[in-house]
């Protein structure tokens, strides 16, 4: 399948999976559990809504969705509070797979996801989204329930930018256009294909996400996408249009720091699969500035883009998932 016959048949709208009670019933008829993953840290004033609005479209009046789980990065405000108030089930990322350690970061939420949850499909969405509907989960399972060779569902969406005045109907993605694109164009031209790589509203099917390292920090979307694709190839992604998406936007200075996690993200694999050869390790340091009263300082931030290998390599996790796996040493003495 290349890239142009991709977009047609696997780029999808959310509208085209309106009947949820049919969407229930082919999840229920092949056995299939979803559980719905919202990384957290400080959302108190977007958690509340994006729960009770799910929760009770897609868990309540169409059980879609078998759980709902916060995962929280250590919030100082009262994210976890409220969102067990209002029915999630709340988890602290720092006190689970304690046996490796504590890293901070998105990424660090979406691997011990994978342990956490019992799905067959986890659908993770973000939860800074004021506009948050139904569809932004629905849209993106429903490819994976319908379709057995599809293994990862990416949302797209228009991204307007919000100001004090309103809302500037255009704009937005500002990393995709600039960066990520054109290093997927240079390197993994396929991958160009899906409209919007790092939108933080995606599905997969533990098979595959179990199988896949996670960087911790900014450049989690990226490694999923060229991870699951060097395994896969392209044919086992869609991509669902969900609209309209409005949130808070970063400021071009925060999106320089996330490019340099993506970049180094990038780089990671292409020097892994030979693809390019680096003398010397990438520094971690990302330099930028800023002025105040007419003088310049220069700020350094340490960016290293820690990774969690492969779930499936933890032990914890292959005795919670995979234990009907191990051999029984009572089989090989008898042979």
């Amino acid at each position: 399948m290349n890239s142009e016959q991709w977009l047609q048949e696997r780029t999808y709208h959310h509208s085209s999976f309106w009947d949820l009670r049919q969407l229930v019933e082919e999840k229920r008829r092949q056995g299939l559990k979803i559980s719905l993953c919202l990384p957290t840290l400080n959302e108190a004033k977007t958690i509340g809504k994006v729960i009770v609005i799910l929760k009770s479209a897609l868990k309540d009046q169409y059980p879609l969705v078998d759980e709902i789980a916060v995962i929280d990065s250590g919030s100082t405000d009262d994210t976890r509070e409220i969102a067990a108030k209002f029915g999630a089930d709340v988890y602290l990322a720092e006190e689970h797979l304690t046996e490796v350690g504590d890293r901070k970061g998105k990424g660090e939420n979406l691997w011990k996801a994978l342990y956490l949850l019992d799905g067959d499909i986890i659908c993770y969405v973000d939860t800074d989204i004021k506009n948050i509907h139904p569809r932004f989960v629905y849209g993106l399972v429903a490819p994976l329930v319908q379709n057995p060779d599809i293994h990862y569902v990416k949302a797209f969406y228009d991204r307007p930018l919000a100001f004090s005045q309103g809302i500037r109907p255009t704009g937005g993605g500002r990393v995709t256009e600039i960066l990520v694109r054109p290093l997927f164009s240079l390197f993994y031209p396929e991958l160009a294909a899906i409209i919007q790589p790092l939108s933080g509203e995606y599905a997969g099917r533990r098979s595959i996400l179990e199988q896949i390292p996670f960087p911790v920090g900014y450049g989690v979307e990226t490694a999923m996408l060229i991870d699951i694709y060097e395994k896969l190839g392209l044919s086992a992604f869609a991509q669902t249009d969900l609209d309209t998406r409005v949130h808070r936007n970063q400021e071009t200075i925060a999106l320089g720091r996330m490019a340099f996690g993506i970049l180094r993200t990038f780089f990671n694999r292409l020097t892994r699969q030979e693809r390019i050869g680096l003398e010397q390790a990438l520094p971690t340091i990302m330099r930028q500035h800023r002025v105040e009263d007419g003088s310049f300082e220069q700020i350094e931030y340490n960016i290293e883009e820690f990774e969690r290998p492969p779930i499936m390599e933890i032990e914890t996790y292959r005795d919670k998932f995979h234990s009907s796996q191990k051999t029984d040493p009572t089989d090989a003495a008898s042979e």
